[in-house]
């Protein structure tokens, strides 16, 4: 009989990747984790990863049985609850979110559903879109909010709030507005590969441009205001995330741009049993203005 202890421990060497590492986040000795391997992987009648450099990548019989392990142990953590004094609004809810989200919807946000539930275990991890998309396929996450392009047809993806992108500059820098900036050389702030952020720009802003080169590229939204209020270079961020800097004269926004929205997404994985309170989550922030 396959076991619920077999299951956890396969889905944490999917994540961990070796067999020590996975003895170390469950707390058990490398035989144990190694020998319940063994087991399912007996009962299954076939192995679950491929040995690769003393690394354990998983194969596509590893992958046949992840999300069911996954569901399996979510319904039972579920059953767990049920039996607890506590609210019937159990559990933890892990939240992705790329940085402008993060940063500057999801904390409002969050705080609203604690006060309106009561429920206060939330984690947030904030990263760039593709980061998140790979958390959630990888059961690292239960949702996630994101700015930038999701592709995949395991992801449930659903149009959040509408944003507003501006292009910033230093206080001093000689160009004020956008179509007089488009006949000159220009310099420009770029976050990681994978944010949304980098590809608005790519996509709508640079093949506008006569000229322009990467002055530096940076992980953080707050990073990219702070080089441009150094005068590093111009860059292209969401209004959410400027509106401060802005409004401190530490970095000014330049005018004749048209409008350039973009769309935020709320973003799930179809084959994850969603909990009452992830249910409630999605439905407070489909909602919440």
């Amino acid at each position: 009989m396959i076991t619920l202890k077999q299951l956890n421990v396969f889905t944490v060497i999917v994540q961990e990747r070796s067999i020590t590492a996975a003895a170390d986040k469950l707390c058990l000795t490398k035989a144990a984790v190694s020998m319940a391997l063994a087991e399912l992987e007996r009962h299954l009648e076939q192995p679950l990863f491929d040995r690769v450099n003393n690394r354990l990548m998983i194969n596509p019989a590893g992958e046949l049985l992840l999300p069911h392990a996954h569901q399996v142990l979510d319904r039972c953590r579920f059953l767990e609850s049920l039996f607890k004094e506590s609210e019937r609004l159990y559990g933890e809810i892990k939240i992705g979110a790329s940085d402008t989200l993060g940063n500057h919807l999801l904390p409002p946000m969050l705080a609203d559903f604690q006060q309106q539930t009561g429920h206060t275990q939330q984690q947030l991890f904030i990263t760039n879109t593709e980061r998140v998309c790979a958390m959630l396929r990888d059961y690292e996450l239960d949702i996630g909010f994101v700015e930038g392009r999701v592709i995949g047809e395991d992801l449930d993806i659903m149009p959040w709030f509408e944003d507003e992108m501006c292009i910033v500059s230093a206080m001093d820098f000689a160009v004020t507005d956008f179509q007089t900036l488009i006949q000159n050389q220009s310099r420009w702030l770029l976050r990681e590969q994978g944010s949304g952020s980098r590809e608005f720009f790519l996509v709508n802003i640079a093949a506008q441009l006569t000229s322009w080169r990467t002055a530096f590229e940076l992980n953080s939204t707050e990073a990219i205001i702070n080089g441009v209020a150094a005068g590093l270079g111009l860059a292209c961020i969401s209004k959410y995330s400027a509106e401060h800097a802005i409004a401190q004269q530490r970095i000014k926004a330049l005018s004749g741009l048209k409008a350039a929205p973009r769309q935020f997404w709320l973003v799930t994985r179809k084959d994850k049993f969603q909990s009452p309170i992830l249910t409630r989550l999605i439905d407070f922030a489909a909602h919440w203005r």
